[in-house]
């Protein structure tokens, strides 16, 4: 068994360093992400392929199954938890994602700020645009330096911008960007009180959804901690031959099953009833 195990983690180590190190192919024009490829664009981690991701999950199933079913020798017990372990991989990078989504949104009224004081100070708005690269808000520094070096390379500022779109992968950015378009299309003395009322509207939403998620955060952690204290529990009997045994029965494998799916729906309604609107990316 000592073995099993050792080969099982040393094949799982080796399956998370490939999956981080599988090519991901580049995107046609006009095709639409996939689910996965979108959730890891709005994490932040583009260079990670779908297929990396599920490898991932894959692994974590297979380690975390072994491993539990060497403690436990009670299969219904080990493919439990190993799912858990399976979905945890995405669970990550959606919680990576909300985070960089909600930093995003709080630092965007700032760079509409610093976009609308170059402009008056007569910078030309692809100047303006890479100028954040140097002077913008941290979070978004990295984004418009690529912007810069896109356009400096092909001075075509529409795919330029399209492929910031791809980079910040961001509902804000999307507005921001698709009203910067316009506003360089239809050109006009308009862009300073574009971005003036932009830059205010992004401050308001930004605090009125600050205060929601604040009041919000409760009913989640209440949410995550009911659902997590008996999966903790049966944990825990794992280390208890004499009892976890019990669960490989046609009985305990009911119980499981519908503990499970009790928790799975309690939880998803739970978070729905709390869940704050989502917003959509236009035109991406």
């Amino acid at each position: 068994m000592g073995v099993l195990i050792g080969l099982g983690v040393g094949l799982g180590l080796v399956l998370i360093w490939s999956a981080f190190v599988v090519p991901r192919a580049p995107r046609r024009a006009g095709e639409s992400p996939g689910r996965l490829t979108g959730l890891l664009a709005r994490a932040g981690m583009p260079q990670v392929s779908s297929t990396g991701l599920v490898l991932l999950c894959v692994v974590m199933f297979l380690v975390v199954g072994v491993a539990i079913q060497a403690i436990s020798r009670t299969l219904p017990v080990s493919f439990v938890f190993a799912s858990m372990a399976g979905y945890l991989p995405v669970a990550v990078v959606r919680s990576r994602a909300h985070k960089r989504q909600r930093e995003f949104a709080e630092v965007w009224p700032e760079a509409v700020d610093n976009l609308s004081s170059a402009v008056r100070a007569g910078l030309s708005l692809p100047d303006a645009l890479a100028n954040l690269g140097v002077r913008g808000p941290e979070a978004l520094r990295e984004a418009f330096d690529q912007f810069a070096l896109d356009y400096q390379v092909t001075g075509r500022f529409s795919d330029s911008l399209d492929r910031l779109k791809d980079r910040l992968a961001d509902p804000v950015g999307d507005r921001v960007v698709e009203g910067l378009r316009i506003a360089r299309e239809v050109g006009g003395g308009e862009l300073g009180r574009l971005l003036r009322n932009l830059s205010g509207y992004l401050r308001d939403d930004a605090r009125t959804r600050s205060e929601m998620e604040s009041r919000q955060s409760w009913t989640i952690s209440g949410a995550r901690l009911a659902v997590a204290a008996p999966w903790l529990v049966l944990l825990m009997l794992c280390f208890q031959p004499q009892v976890i045994t019990r669960y490989a029965s046609t009985g305990g494998v009911i119980v499981l099953g519908i503990g499970a799916g009790l928790c799975v729906i309690a939880y998803r309604l739970m978070m729905r009833i709390g869940r704050l609107p989502v917003e959509r990316r236009i035109l991406s």
